[in-house]
């Protein structure tokens, strides 16, 4: 196959033929660009395979593409720099030999078939030649086409040694899977299931970085689906392997929990690309597990646990080395999920709509996305009359926050000017003058705005300074 007509869009392979061409070495395109070239995706990353020396041959390409700066890494035998809004890298071709304890190779000048032999999936294996004499010509040693054409994610290699080597590329195949909406071979599974434990030699930032690539995907259930029924979900975050299984008791019963956050995240998937909301709708009921309980004439419950599972995110954070600064959105998220839904099967009263949107402050927008995506079930009428009532409430907490402006609300009357009317220092007692402003307006009492709040701190403040005065 020659796909000669698909690169010429881009005139800079010209210059990369030239330069081959006058430092005599061959020098192929592989991986990942082919294969979304092939799937009609659009990428920015062009890896150069050099048959010969890599460096070299990039420092020569660079000079004549008018490239400055350029980055080498001789201990890994790559460079790279930028050209046009591409990132490209080259590197001479090379085989890989493994120390167990370790998933960084011991690296030896090799041979095109070496190199294509050691990457991960069939897919990834596809390379083209882009030399004056055989520019185009797509090389497909492991029939990666075939596996495009199937949607098929194999290894060139026996699966098991595959991930012996590197097993982070357990996390990438079901990656790639997700990614790509690809069925994942059976072999891959199997092996994935059995060197598990292999993960631990990973470092966490590299683990964490494809499980957010997995939840970053358009239908992230795919991935997940895929670690929890190789086990493997069990290695890198057991809380949420944690979420399956049903529960049942004489006629009671309760949805598969793992499932039902599967079904969330795709919901939440298809409204939002916010990495961090739809990581908020996969633990939003990590703490289901830790607070089940069955009441007779009831049936399951677990009360508490949006507050516990909300406490529980501080550890995961640490432990996954996610970033910190996203740490209290999340626990906002996972505390107040039920909040909406609470609202939407009673008659709500103004006040108590006041006070979920203050909860919520600027998180709103996204909290009630997330609850909107939380209404699962497999009968449609009910989805439908829950997101009926569900639609009725939001639009009265628009409603509301439009006319009371509550976004970030606190006390138009602030701590220092209640000090100086009270004749207060700084004290339990100012705050609770502050709380019973706030408390007012929340209820509808006085409006949200400074002369009523004044005008009712004068109200009740002697009420509240009476105790003060006997002493």
């Amino acid at each position: 196959m020659n796909i000669s007509d698909k690169l010429e869009e881009f005139e800079f392979l010209k210059t990369v033929s030239i330069a081959a061409e006058e430092l005599g070495v061959e020098v192929f395109i592989v991986g990942g660009f082919i294969r979304d070239m092939l799937l009609n995706r659009k990428r920015d990353e062009i890896d150069f395979l050099v048959i010969g020396d890599g460096l070299n041959y990039a420092s020569s390409l660079a000079s004549k593409l008018g490239i400055e700066k350029i980055s080498t890494f001789k201990n890994f035998g790559t460079a790279h720099f930028k050209y046009h809004g591409f990132e490209l890298e080259f590197v001479g071709a090379r085989k890989e030999s493994y120390n167990r304890e370790s998933r960084k190779p011991s690296v030896e000048t090799g041979s095109f078939l070496d190199d294509i032999t050691r990457r991960d999936f069939t897919i990834n294996t596809l390379a083209v030649d882009v030399t004056k004499q055989n520019f185009g010509k797509l090389l497909d040693t492991f029939n990666g086409v075939e596996d495009l054409y199937h949607k098929l994610i194999k290894t060139p290699r026996d699966s098991l040694v595959t991930f012996d080597d590197d097993p982070l590329r357990i996390m990438r195949a079901f990656r790639f899977a997700s990614q790509l909406q690809f069925d994942v071979d059976e072999k891959i599974l199997r092996a994935a299931q059995t060197l598990r434990e292999r993960l631990k030699i990973v470092s966490q930032e590299r683990i964490t970085d494809e499980f957010l690539k997995i939840l970053s995907s358009p239908k992230p259930s795919v991935g997940l689906k895929l670690l929890f029924n190789t086990k493997v979900l069990e290695v890198i975050f057991p809380e949420v392997a944690n979420l399956a299984g049903v529960d049942q008791r004489k006629e009671y019963h309760h949805k598969d929990v793992f499932l039902h956050t599967c079904q969330v995240v795709d919901n939440i998937s298809e409204a939002t690309d916010n990495i961090w909301l739809r990581f908020a709708a996969l633990v939003h009921d990590i703490a289901k597990p830790a607070t089940k309980n069955f009441v007779e004439g009831t049936g399951w419950t677990f009360h508490g646990h949006e507050e516990i599972g909300a406490r529980m995110m501080k550890g995961i954070f640490k432990r996954l080395k996610l970033p910190l600064h996203k740490l209290e959105y999340t626990e906002n998220l996972v505390r107040l999920h039920l909040r909406p839904i609470a609202l939407a099967k009673e008659e709500v009263t103004d006040s108590a709509i006041r006070r979920f949107i203050v909860s919520a402050g600027e998180n709103l927008e996204d909290l009630i996305t997330l609850c909107r995506a939380d209404i699962t079930s497999k009968n449609p009428q009910k989805v439908s009359r829950y997101l009926d009532n569900y639609e009725r409430v939001m639009k009265k907490v628009w409603e509301v926050e439009e006319k009371d402006k509550l976004r970030e609300f606190q006390s138009p009357v602030r701590g220092g000017e209640i000090m100086e009317v009270c004749n207060l220092k700084p004290s339990r007692k100012v705050g609770e003058i502050k709380t019973a402003i706030e408390d007012a307006i929340l209820d509808g009492v006085i409006g949200n705005n400074y002369d009523e709040a004044y005008e009712y701190l004068l109200k009740i403040k002697d009420e509240y300074l009476k105790d003060i005065n006997k002493k």
